[in-house]
């Protein structure tokens, strides 16, 4: 079975200041997520149709710190100093049908949502989040549940010093959808979203 696009992960020093900023780019309301207890963190969603989503993630500051680095390297002095100059979109994640068990391979959840996801124990990116983490749903993923605000997807561009590298990557998962690849000086992410006011593109 192919992997198709789950969700794209916006980081943000505070899940408020992520908020804001989104919101204000879209003119749109996010809605509540809940926390990760593995993690320490938190976030809020917004619909990209039946069928993927986004999520605005940030530390939560009144969880006790996890046992281990958490996710999407919000812990690296890199990804501080990233978001010292606001929220960015750092990663994204492909849904596949099954995951094997191994060391990165996560059983979470949150409220009524229960998944399996690839997280590498340092924590760290995969490729800088230009590649992939890996989740496989065992309940109905978010986008059944939020309303759908008409905001969708138009194309995720992927920037790579090794861009043959990364769509190898792709290839293996046999991943469908609008996604670019090109060469870049380093890694880079880039979503073009098209909202009932025209296109938005975030980075």
């Amino acid at each position: 079975m192919p992997a198709t696009l789950d969700h794209l992960v916006i980081a943000a020093r505070t899940l408020e200041e992520g908020r804001a900023w989104l919101e204000g780019r879209l003119d749109l309301p996010m809605q509540g997520g809940g926390k990760h207890d593995n993690f320490g963190t938190h976030n809020a969603l917004l619909s990209l149709g039946p069928d993927c989503y986004l999520e605005v993630i940030a530390i939560d500051p009144d969880a006790p710190a996890p046992t281990r680095p958490r996710w999407f390297g919000l812990d690296t002095p890199e990804m501080r100093e990233r978001l010292e100059d606001g929220p960015a979109l750092i990663h994204w994640v492909a849904a596949v049908e099954e995951l094997e068990a191994g060391p990165e391979v996560l059983e979470l959840s949150r409220g009524e949502n229960r998944w399996a996801l690839t997280v590498p124990e340092n924590g760290e990116l995969p490729m800088n989040g230009v590649a992939p983490s890996r989740i496989q749903w065992h309940t109905p993923p978010p986008p059944t549940r939020l309303t759908d605000v008409g905001v969708r997807l138009g194309q995720l561009r992927l920037g790579s010093p090794t861009p043959d590298a990364l769509r190898a990557v792709l290839d293996t998962l046999n991943f469908v959808g609008e996604v670019e690849v090109y060469e870049a000086p380093q890694p880079e992410l880039r979503a073009v979203l098209e909202t009932p006011d025209g296109l938005v593109t975030l980075d």
